[in-house]
């Protein structure tokens, strides 16, 4: 999910193996540097990821074509991790954990330190995490609960400001994603084979939540697995399982929030079955589809799309190459400096994947990076940027 992410997605059903925890909890070891031979100068902005094995935080930044680990990195966390997200403001890294969410304080070089004096600051155990533009609501959805909750903190300190959570009840159980509109008007839950929630969302309220509305699945064996919004909040993007024909039948769905209508050609497909997260990119200009399994495979790929106004008329073209990642890919994220989309491979193969967009082929990625995130299997799972 953009600088989110996505995934995190713990819950996530269908189609591939049920994601297992295994491993040496808190074993700390430093990940390596990178793996490849660089094929590129370019630098990024500093990035997070979740290794649910090793119940370890990893820290990177890309310099000059070199995977490079930030200070202090890794951290070993108290619990085996399923999400994190990043506030807008790069003070504050919220990490969900099956004993519950943890807060971390951002240095200015990337370095963390653990807030709250090490304790919980909520006990829900969140499949996907958000915080609002405005710093001052976590939203965070788990697996087999039926609402949604917004927990008030603090945007100086990061700190939950009220002991009460506000939350909205939902129309199903299987909850995989949570996202917010760029305008933080509203807020988006994929629930599996219940479709996608729909939720007007205002940050001046006590309780931010509006009444919600549902997109059902567009086909009855389908679920709808991830979430995302263009930059203009004006098109809403779902992941389905069993959304396309032929024998990968992700699909990508495009929808005017306006209107409630599909783009012409939606559900898009994916190249995959398992549409994992969705990254539309800052500029605004492209759509990138992490797909968990391809038919017959474990190696996943990305669907890269441009996404074009005519008039007021949106258009989604897909490219006609994928992007290969590694095995069982989860979640994406775009560094701040808009120059790398990273992936993480739940499975390995490797647990890190950068990518640059490429010069002459609008909207293509180009393999750049690739390294473990740890002692393998670490187990990836969770991405998050600076924004």
């Amino acid at each position: 999910m953009g600088a989110t992410m996505t995934l995190s997605h713990w819950a996530k059903l269908a189609l591939a193996a049920p994601l297992l925890l295994t491993g040496c909890k808190g074993f700390w070891n430093a990940p390596p540097a990178s793996t490849t031979t660089p094929t590129t100068t370019a630098s990024s902005g500093r990035f997070f990821v979740l290794n649910a094995a090793t119940s370890q935080i990893a820290g990177y930044y890309v310099n000059a074509g070199v995977l490079t680990t930030l200070p202090g990195s890794p951290y070993t966390l108290p619990a085996t991790p399923l999400a994190l997200a990043i506030s807008p403001n790069n003070g504050f890294l919220y990490v969900s954990t099956i004993s519950g969410i943890y807060l971390y304080l951002i240095a200015s070089n990337g370095q963390l330190t653990q807030g709250n004096s090490g304790n919980v600051i909520s006990s829900d155990q969140a499949v996907s995490l958000q915080v609002d533009a405005t710093n001052s609501w976590l939203l965070d959805v788990s697996s087999g609960a039926s609402q949604a909750f917004a927990i008030p903190i603090s945007p100086t300190t990061g700190l939950v400001t009220q002991p009460t959570e506000q939350f909205v009840p939902l129309p199903a159980t299987t909850l995989q994603q949570v996202a917010l509109s760029p305008a933080n008007t509203t807020a988006f839950v994929a629930m599996g084979s219940g479709g996608t929630a729909i939720i007007p969302f205002n940050s001046a309220n006590t309780n931010p939540f509006g009444v919600v509305s549902t997109v059902a699945v567009k086909n009855s064996a389908g679920a709808a697995l991830s979430v995302a919004t263009d930059t203009s909040s004006t098109l809403l993007f779902i992941g389905e399982t069993v959304a396309s024909s032929g024998s990968n039948s992700g699909g990508l769905r495009a929808i005017d929030l306006a209107t409630l209508k599909e783009l012409s050609g939606s559900p898009f497909a994916t190249g995959g079955l398992a549409p994992y997260d969705i990254l539309p990119e800052k500029a605004g200009t492209y759509i990138y589809v992490v797909n968990r399994q391809v038919s017959g495979s474990s190696t996943g790929v990305i669907q890269e799309y441009t996404l074009s106004n005519t008039g007021g008329v949106y258009t989604l073209t897909a490219l006609t190459q994928t992007v290969s990642v590694g095995t069982h890919p989860v979640a994406l994220a775009e560094d701040n400096t808009s120059t790398f989309v990273f992936a993480v491979d739940y499975d390995g193969g490797p647990d890190l994947m950068g990518y640059t967009f490429d010069s002459t082929t609008a909207g293509l990625l180009d393999a750049a990076i690739s390294s473990a995130t740890g002692t393998d299997p670490v187990q990836a799972n969770a991405i998050a940027a600076l924004h």
